[in-house]
């Protein structure tokens, strides 16, 4: 046998049967940094806990910040989960812009970004995986299309916006405006933001009232909690929530379907905020090199006080 022959043999018999390719397990990412907006309302918390949650069941090691609604807390964290040499990076940004230069920092680090819930504005968009979230404009256009149904096109709205320069709260402001933009009768008489916090909607609507006495129809909250403050500042003046003004919110949390239940809010938006498992899918798919979209959305639904009952029930949230 001659030594060429040999050398073959010793190949197809030691190095051929051997798979060098990646195994799943090698590939999935164990190590996560989650930046968190922070805790202002039961949605946050409630995304908080599922995205928590999964990483647990995965085996993931979490590395988790919270941001309290700070921009500059969340930069700070994404940096420490580069100088941690993390596998992936969890974003959940509390504005969308001011963010190039640290996700110019992850890439240079080799370390994926997946947005979830807020975009950003940038100007490459190759600096993240992928945002993960619903579509909030689509959730402002179903709030002021029930608004028109329900008052026939003609109600004079106050509007508690959410966090200024945040995502959610732009576009669900544009929604809004295009529902309701082909009927004169539908005006916005006052708008000013709550920054989503129960707090924030009471001290807002409480102002409304000072100014405008009961010359107002409806309230259009950028979020159930800011409703839910809403509601407590026009209980106190008198005025019954849900009769003398319709209000409609964003997010379905239980509290909104107990004040649906209670007669106190008049219909919520769904936004989906259990978004654990399809994020750590879409992580593990990135790290096995399977093409990712740039936007993976959550689809929602509206519910009205004739669904709460039974909409609440088994509800995770």
């Amino acid at each position: 046998m001659t030594r060429r022959r040999w050398m073959r043999l010793v190949l197809a018999t030691w190095i051929l049967p051997f798979d060098f390719s990646p195994s799943v397990t090698a590939q999935t990412p164990r190590r996560v940094g989650f930046a968190q907006v922070g805790a202002e309302s039961d949605w946050r918390a409630a995304e908080t806990k599922s995205i928590r949650g999964e990483a647990e069941k995965r085996g993931v090691e979490l590395k988790f910040s919270d941001g309290q609604g700070k921009q500059e807390n969340q930069i700070k964290a994404v940096r420490s989960f580069i100088a941690q040499r993390l596998d992936a990076i969890i974003l959940a940004p509390v504005v969308e812009t001011g963010w190039e230069p640290v996700l110019k920092e992850t890439r240079a680090a080799k370390i994926p970004v997946f947005l979830v819930d807020r975009g950003i504005t940038v100007s490459d968009e190759s600096l993240y995986v992928t945002l993960i979230a619903s579509d909030f404009v689509e959730e402002g256009r179903m709030a002021g299309r029930w608004l028109v149904e329900k008052t026939g096109g003609q109600a004079r709205i106050v509007e508690l916006q959410g966090t200024v320069g945040s995502a959610p709260a732009n576009d669900r402001k544009r929604g809004f405006e295009e529902a309701i933009r082909e009927h004169p009768g539908m005006r916005i008489v006052r708008s000013q933001s709550g920054d989503f916090r129960r707090s924030g909607g009471k001290q807002v609507m409480e102002a409304f009232i000072q100014a405008l006495g009961r010359e107002f129809d409806a309230v259009y909250a950028h979020n159930d909690d800011m409703a839910l403050g809403a509601i407590q500042a026009l209980d106190a003046a008198g005025l019954k929530p849900g009769k003398d003004v319709l209000i409609i919110s964003i997010d379905a949390v239980r509290a909104a379907f107990e004040a649906m239940i209670a007669g106190t809010l008049n219909a919520t938006v769904e936004c989906n905020p259990l978004m654990g498992p399809l994020l750590f899918d879409t992580i593990e798919k990135h790290a096995r090199g399977e093409t990712i979209p740039k936007k993976i959305i959550n689809p929602d639904r509206l519910f009205e006080q004739k669904d709460a009952a039974e909409a609440v029930k088994g509800r995770e949230y």
